[in-house]
């Protein structure tokens, strides 16, 4: 009895550590999220009035802010899901384990669950799901504040022209430039749609 009560203290304890230490890593994970939106918002600021204050910068400005919001992006998405794993073992424990020690009867299979949780590390939303709902949440509006900053630079840039003769970058003509803008928005839109689908999925 008395092996078994040590047994029983040491796992409470383990568990609570546990509980804390997944709650500060939820904590710090979602500060970093913040961060790195903040990064793409003064980043894009900042180039947008660079660009647009000066009539000697080339449009181009624009592209490399839609590249680099991409990286801030895929930045977030890793820690979106880092946050989401931490996320899912504090609502085990909180569902569970401290529903077990308020006197309920929950399901025992919990524990196995997390064990295997803990042994083989899994983010409950994948790659595609964590991107589409980052650019759902935050930068499909940082990316609209882009797009039109570039059609505003490429009209007042070039107002003998039309805008897809005007989105022409070196070599590479206007239409190939418009053609490759069209598709990327197309698959953040169509990204963010896949995700709001599977979020209501869930939830249903």
């Amino acid at each position: 009895m008395q092996d078994s009560s040590i047994n029983n203290s040491n796992s409470v304890n383990s568990l609570i550590h546990l509980y804390r230490g997944e709650l500060g890593r939820m904590v710090s994970y979602r500060s970093r999220l913040d961060t790195t939106t903040n990064w793409a918002i003064v980043t894009t600021a900042a180039m947008t009035t660079f660009a647009l204050g000066n009539s000697n910068v080339s449009h181009a400005v624009f592209l490399f802010a839609m590249f680099l919001n991409y990286f801030f992006l895929h930045l977030e998405t890793r820690r979106f899901r880092v946050y989401e794993l931490s996320h899912q073992r504090v609502r085990i424990l909180e569902r569970y384990f401290y529903g077990e020690m308020l006197g309920q009867t929950p399901d025992k299979a919990w524990r196995e669950a997390l064990a295997k949780e803990l042994q083989q590390p899994r983010s409950p939303v994948t790659r595609l799901n964590a991107l589409g709902w980052r650019v759902r949440r935050n930068y499909i509006w940082i990316y609209a504040a882009v797009l039109l900053a570039w059609l505003m630079k490429l009209s007042s840039a070039s107002p003998a022209m039309n805008l897809v003769q005007a989105a022409r970058v070196g070599a590479v003509s206007g239409t190939w430039v418009t053609v490759v803008v069209v598709v990327v928005y197309l698959l953040l839109i169509l990204l963010a749609v896949r995700a709001s689908f599977y979020h209501q999925l869930e939830s249903d």
